[in-house]
C-alpha cells in the first residue's frame, strides 16, 4: 500500500471520478447502438465482453473488453498522473466499484475483470502480462472465462509480492475478493456443473 501523500479532498475527488467512470456501461451502449438485443435478457444477463460475446458478435465483446479496461486506466492514469499514487490506487478501486455497482443500473454490474486488467496495466504492466498469462492458460484448459478469472484473481497477490511490486498487493486482494464476491453464482454453477463455457450461447436462465 502506498503511503497517503495526498489531501483528503483530494482524495475524495478522485474517489468519485473513478467511480463515475467506472460506472458507463460499456456493453449495454454498444449492445444498444449495434443492435444485439438487451444484454440482461441474453445469457447470464451480465453487462460484460464474455456475455456480449454470447450475442455471437465477436467485434462487441472486443470492444467491451477494451472499453471496460479502458475505464479503469484512465481513472488511474489522470490521478497519477495529477496528484500521487495514493490518488491512482483508490480513483482504480473505486472505477472498480462503479463498474460493479453502477448508479445508472440500479447498482447492478458487471464483475469487473477487465476493469482490473486496466487498473493493473497502467500501475504496472508486467503485472498485467502476467494477469493475462495466468488468465489465457486457465481458459485454455478449462474453457471457463470464470475460473479463469477466479484463478487470476487469487495468484496475482502473490506474483506481486514476489516480484517486487508488494506496494500494489493490497489493491489488487481487495479487487480480486470483489471478482471472487461477483462471481460467486459462477461458482456454484461451476460445482453444479451448469456454467457455459467460453463461445457457447446460453439462453436466458429463468428468475
Amino acid at each position: 500500500m502506498p503511503p497517503i501523500e495526498t489531501a483528503t479532498s483530494v482524495l475524495i475527488l478522485w474517489g468519485v471520478i473513478g467511480y463515475l467512470l467506472g460506472s458507463i456501461p460499456s456493453g449495454m451502449i454498444l449492445a444498444r447502438v449495434m443492435k444485439l438485443g438487451n444484454l440482461r435478457e441474453i445469457g447470464s444477463g451480465n453487462i460484460g465482453a464474455t456475455n456480449v460475446l454470447r450475442t455471437g458478435n465477436k467485434t462487441a465483446a472486443a470492444l467491451t473488453l477494451l472499453f471496460d479496461a479502458a475505464k479503469g486506466a484512465i481513472a488511474v492514469f489522470l490521478a497519477g498522473t495529477l496528484a500521487a499514487l495514493d490518488a491512482a490506487q483508490l480513483a482504480g478501486l473505486m472505477a472498480f466499484i462503479g463498474h460493479c455497482f453502477p448508479v445508472w443500473l440500479r447498482f447492478k454490474g458487471g464483475k469487473g475483470v477487465a476493469t482490473y486488467l486496466g487498473i493493473i496495466g497502467v500501475l504496472a504492466w508486467p503485472m498485467l502480462l502476467a494477469g493475462c498469462a495466468i488468465w489465457l492458460i486457465v481458459a485454455a484448459v478449462f474453457r471457463y472465462s470464470s475460473a479463469a478469472a477466479l484463478v487470476m484473481a487469487g495468484w496475482l497477490p502473490v506474483v506481486m509480492m514476489l516480484t517486487g511490486y508488494g506496494y500494489m498487493a493490497f489493491l489488487s486482494m481487495a479487487l480480486g475478493l470483489l471478482i471472487y464476491a461477483r462471481h460467486w453464482s459462477n461458482i456454484q454453477r461451476m460445482k453444479a456443473g451448469t456454467e457455459t463455457k467460453i463461445g457457447a450461447k446460453k439462453t436466458p436462465e429463468a428468475p
